[in-house]
């Protein structure tokens, strides 16, 4: 008679995705990791989003129009709809046929001012008009995906989340720190790897390093403060001395 094995142990799941937990694929060690954060922390001490918004509500509204378009954009079309409807409430009562005039220059607007007026009308209906605090409810809203509620999570209520927009599924894999075919599988990634201690910041890092320097046409490697830890194979000069003070076992 054969003795039974062993049961197999349950796989560790992420605290943050509940997710079973797999190897990174980056190619960092710890001590990199470490160290590109740390750069990214003295570079920006205080990142930003910069989605102009007012309250919860209008954030989640500017995050939901900002799909397939700029931030800058955005908020030039919200400026004057958030000065006179920044409430559920007062989005209904404006109307979908005038939330339309108002974000007409933003692309795909027909869809996203009914976006805009369904999920006032649920935030109303469902959540008594406030902006939930979960991504299991976030998600419920209509025009709101897991990327939109990571950004309301982190900017509005203090969660530290991993929001991965464009910028973000690019520089992931072309810096080789967190490559994925899909921004769920980044986004576990780099929830893994990234120090706790930097967690809370490190969308906003990331998204403006895609943004302003590892751009996607041409990344500007000879300003990037990271270009000499950085092991993509599309840089575009050669490394620079760093810009920030390295501790010892960096160097």
């Amino acid at each position: 008679m054969k003795p039974k094995s062993a049961a197999k142990p349950a796989k560790a799941k992420s605290a943050t995705t509940g997710r079973a937990m797999t190897k990174p694929k980056t190619i960092y060690s710890k001590a990199e990791i470490e160290e590109i954060f740390r750069r990214f922390s003295i570079q920006r001490p205080e990142p930003k989003g910069e989605l102009e918004h007012v309250n919860p509500f209008t954030l989640v509204v500017a995050v939901a129009l900002s799909a397939q378009a700029t931030d800058a954009g955005v908020n030039k079309a919200t400026r004057a709809l958030f000065a006179i409807a920044d409430t559920p409430e007062k989005m209904v009562d404006l109307g979908e046929e005038q939330v339309r005039d108002y974000i007409k220059t933003i692309g795909l607007y027909r869809n996203k001012a009914k976006n805009v007026i369904a999920l006032s009308e649920k935030l109303i209906a469902d959540f008594g008009g406030e902006v939930p605090r979960t991504r299991e409810e976030l998600i419920t809203l209509p025009g709101v995906g897991r990327k939109t509620a990571n950004v309301v999570l982190s900017m509005a209520f203090g969660q530290a989340t991993m929001a991965v927009d464009t910028h973000i599924f690019r520089i992931a894999n072309r810096l080789c720190l967190a490559p994925g075919k899909t921004p769920d599988e980044i986004e576990h990634q780099l929830m893994q790897i990234i120090p706790d201690h930097y967690l809370y910041h490190a969308h906003h890092w990331l998204i403006l390093h895609g943004r302003y320097c590892c751009k996607a046409r041409k990344p500007e490697c000879q300003r990037c403060v990271i270009a000499d830890i950085c092991k993509s194979a599309e840089k575009t000069s050669e490394m620079p001395a760093p810009l920030v003070e390295l501790p010892a076992q960096i160097i």
